[in-house]
């Protein structure tokens, strides 16, 4: 029987090496081939979702014919992008559960994640079809659900760019790369303190610029704060953490208060907007599309990097035959990006109309942001100081 999986892997290192990517994903060889696929079906559902949201009208005909619609208008606007959603969800489910704990090419679990894409297309219609069927109080109930689920994909990305962010940083000081990246550590960390200024002081500009705008200045005040912060306990000589990270947190800080901003609704004098805010322009529709690849972007990257969720760190390397990445973390992500994605096509309100070609605007918006900020950085300061105070511990109680 080993010799047989042995083959079976031969054969199929084989395929992978000497073949096409197109016979590469038709024979399912290919698992980093199958991560496009699965991020392409996550685009096409959420362009189903928001297409529910901006022109669900026209489709009211034949809404109106499904029995959970309530004669069409139960299938528009934010309860339509739910619908779409939750079969967007219950696909990835259901791929997280039949690829959990896959560990080795050469099995059948691996063969369904890697091919059978007729059958899962087929699977993904269907769970797309069924939640337009259900009655509009189970689709209330999962959009209550999906703030939780969308809670979830955040601090999975979160944790995932605070990894990469410390795995960099230990990169470039290890023995190996410290005096080759000293000159380009200092260059990055100081483009990324520069950029970050920079940032804050166009936001006061643009979105502070009278002094009734407390919010606002509470907002963009603070995260100066929490940079302050951040540098201060990195550089203290305890920490030693070094002037990298802190610098690239910041970055990513500054950009989470700015896109807080960015999500309030129109109509206060803090916010610039253009006289035409209520129209759709080009810039309106390039910054929707931006924002939905983005997204995309992000969770297809999120999803890989299943490493940083591991509590014991394991040195030793992989075997030829391992899977490349988490199968089930990976389809785990998207099935909470799906919901968080429902969660900006709607500003995490199921009660609350959208513009057409907006995206995460609202009040609740902002503040998800913001409190998503402050988390950022109680959650890399504590990855700063619990070793030292594990060690204390440990020391005292020795």
């Amino acid at each position: 029987m080993e010799v047989g999986e042995s083959n079976s892997g031969n054969e199929r290192r084989i395929i992978s090496k000497d073949s096409s990517w197109c016979s590469q994903f038709r024979n399912a060889s290919n698992p980093w081939m199958a991560r496009y696929a699965y991020a392409l079906i996550f685009l096409v559902a959420n362009l189903l979702a928001w297409a529910a949201r901006d022109y669900g009208r026209g489709a009211l005909t034949e809404m109106k014919r499904l029995k959970g619609c309530n004669g069409g208008k139960d299938c528009l606007d934010a309860e339509g992008v739910l619908r779409v959603n939750l079969g967007c969800f219950i696909f990835y489910i259901i791929m997280f559960l039949s690829t959990a704990r896959t560990s080795k090419l050469n099995n059948v679990r691996d063969t369904w994640h890697s091919g059978w894409w007729s059958v899962k297309i087929a699977l993904w219609v269907v769970t797309t079809v069924i939640p337009f069927l259900l009655p509009s109080e189970f689709i209330q109930i999962y959009g209550e659900v999906a703030h939780f689920g969308a809670g979830v994909f955040l601090l999975i990305q979160l944790i995932s760019i605070i990894s990469f962010i410390t795995w960099l940083n230990e990169c470039c000081e290890s023995e190996k790369f410290a005096a080759r990246c000293r000159i380009h550590v200092m260059f990055f960390a100081t483009t990324a303190y520069v950029v970050c200024l920079m940032g804050i002081i166009l936001m006061y500009i643009w979105y502070a610029p009278k002094p009734s705008c407390l919010l606002n200045i509470f907002f963009i005040t603070w995260t100066l704060v929490l940079l302050q912060l951040m540098t201060s306990v990195s550089l203290h000589p305890k920490v030693d953490a070094g002037i990298l990270t802190p610098g690239l947190m910041g970055l990513y800080v500054v950009f989470l208060c700015w896109c807080a901003i960015r999500s309030e609704p129109a109509g206060g004098n803090c916010i610039r907007k253009s006289d035409s805010a209520t129209k759709t322009d080009w810039l309106s529709i390039i910054s929707f599309v931006v924002a939905i690849l983005a997204i995309v972007i992000a969770t297809f990257s999120t999803g890989i990097d299943s490493k940083c969720f591991q509590f014991r760190k394991d040195d030793t390397p992989p075997a030829q035959d391992d899977v490349p990445y988490g199968y089930g973390f990976f389809h785990f992500v998207f099935a909470t990006g799906a919901m968080y994605f429902a969660m900006l096509l709607i500003g995490w309100n199921s009660h609350h109309s959208m513009r057409k070609w907006t995206i995460d605007v609202g009040w609740t918006s902002t503040w998800v942001r913001i409190v998503n900020e402050w988390l950022a950085v109680c959650v890399y300061l504590w990855m700063l100081i619990a070793p030292i105070i594990w060690k204390s511990r440990h020391t005292g109680s020795t």
